[in-house]
């Protein structure tokens, strides 16, 4: 867990202390889901005192994550579980290799079984994707966000790959960050007129946020710049030619983050346009799980 928080310490957007909090609840959460009164496939066949080992295995290609997740749902079901890491979070594995092997309780392991392959193939997915854009961007400066559109109920899960495939945070919830896109800016009455009311809004409630705000053509950038006190810019939707157009109006005055449907054949374009930030929902909406197996030993 603590590589979440081991860099850019400051670009986290909650404290270690929430995000603990969010991977125990998932955790306690799949646990009641899957598990309820008992395992009773392992409780009818298998002795209480009867012990094992296990080893999880790699049938696919890509980057691994979720070891650490999956030390935190052994360590939930049965604290006497050992693991024996071989690959960390974060490396390239291939088909055949063995991530790690864990031993202890026959019942425990297979408690545990389905909650941790589930993660960990999703997570190893996501963070094998973010890991191919990162890659994509080599030598442009530019970075890569994840966004909102995460599964429900685990967004920290899926958040914590986008790290650990080298990609960054967007905002983690509603709560710690402003963004006023299209719909906030039609429903305030414009974009000055929604700036200036979020303003106050922080200033009355005392609250730290940073603001970002969505333009859907040039003349709205233009507006948006003529409000202070912009974090980032959100260039949505547009063109190669516009999208360098506009970096070139914002120059230093705020940060400049490209969206809108880029995908692989097209986010060096728009990174070479300049933009400071590409944020991608693909990361986490559109990804095929890696195949992995917990395999008795």
């Amino acid at each position: 867990m603590d590589l979440y928080f081991s860099v850019h310490q400051k670009k986290n957007m909650i404290s270690k202390s929430q995000f603990k909090e969010e991977i125990a609840l998932i955790i306690a959460n799949a646990i009641r889901e899957d598990v309820g009164d008992g395992d009773h496939s392992s409780l009818s066949c298998i002795p209480t005192e009867a012990t094992g080992r296990a080893k999880l295995l790699v049938k696919d290609v890509g980057i691994i994550a979720g070891v650490a997740f999956a030390r935190e749902v052994f360590a939930y079901v049965d604290k006497a579980m050992k693991m024996e890491v071989l690959i960390q979070d974060g490396a390239p594995v291939k088909q055949g290799d063995i991530v790690f092997y864990v031993s202890g309780s026959s019942q425990s392991i297979l408690k545990a079984e389905r909650l941790v392959l589930n993660a960990m193939q999703r997570m190893s997915a996501i963070a094998t994707k973010t890991r191919h854009f990162v890659e994509l961007l080599k030598g442009t400066g530019t970075k890569v966000l994840d966004t909102r559109k995460t599964t429900p109920g685990i967004r920290a899960l899926e958040k914590w790959a986008v790290k650990i495939g080298g990609g960054e945070n967007h905002r983690f919830a509603l709560y710690d960050m402003i963004m006023l896109k299209d719909n906030h800016i039609d429903f305030a009455g414009g974009i000055t007129q929604a700036i200036a009311k979020t303003k106050k809004y922080l200033d009355e409630t005392q609250r730290d946020l940073k603001i970002i705000v969505e333009a859907r053509d040039l003349d709205e950038i233009a507006e948006i710049l003529r409000s202070d006190g912009i974090y980032r810019i959100l260039i949505d939707n547009f063109n190669y030619e516009d999208t360098r157009k506009a970096v070139k109006m914002i120059g230093e005055k705020c940060l400049t983050e490209s969206s809108g449907g880029i995908n692989e054949e097209t986010i060096r374009n728009y990174a070479e346009c300049g933009v400071d930030y590409i944020s991608s929902g693909a990361l986490t909406h559109s990804v095929h799980n890696l195949d992995l197996s917990l395999k008795a030993v």
